[in-house]
């Protein structure tokens, strides 16, 4: 029998509702869980000035300034990434990470929190940074978490995660 895959959470929040379903994720899959931080500290997208920013920097597919996280993605089987999605765009903090990180993520799946919808471009633009196409995505809106549905969102994304990493590393086995 093979071992539990290793699984990272990585999310960046300027509000706390994407850290609030990280961590919740994280307990699902007995996963280590990182938020994502950057050097110009959290008053920089707090705020008016920084919400306007935040859609600016994801709007214009600018780059942020992420500090390194103290967990090495490249020692983990899975790594989650979260993100807010602003105007239909990823978090420039998680591009900017994911795409540091090109090349070097085995596995990976992406969960977003958002207000009504753009789940999609924005799950394409994570895609597109890290070079690596997701076991499985999960988009939890403000609906779903007025209604309470996003414990049963992160229920299901977690299954697949576990089943899709567990078929993948039995076919690598095999080969």
């Amino acid at each position: 029998m093979h071992n539990p895959p290793r699984i990272l959470i990585v999310s960046f929040s300027r509000t706390g509702t994407t850290e609030r379903l990280a961590d919740l994720l994280a307990a699902r899959l007995l996963a280590d869980c990182e938020a994502l931080r950057e050097r110009e500290g959290p008053q920089w997208r707090s705020g008016v000035r920084g919400y306007l920013r935040s859609l600016a920097d994801s709007i214009g597919q600018r780059h942020a300034n992420p500090l390194p996280t103290a967990h090495d993605p490249t020692q983990y089987d899975v790594v989650v990434v979260g993100t807010p999605v602003w105007a239909s765009c990823a978090a420039a903090p998680v591009t900017t990470w994911l795409a540091g990180h090109r090349g070097h993520l085995r596995k990976v799946a992406f969960f977003c929190s958002l207000g009504g919808y753009g789940s999609d471009k924005a799950f394409e633009q994570m895609h597109t940074s890290a070079g690596v196409t997701p076991l499985a995505t999960c988009a939890i809106r403000a609906a779903d978490l007025r209604a309470g549905r996003d414990q049963r969102l992160l229920d299901a994304f977690a299954r697949k995660i576990r089943d899709r990493a567990a078929v993948l590393e039995s076919l690598e086995w095999s080969l």
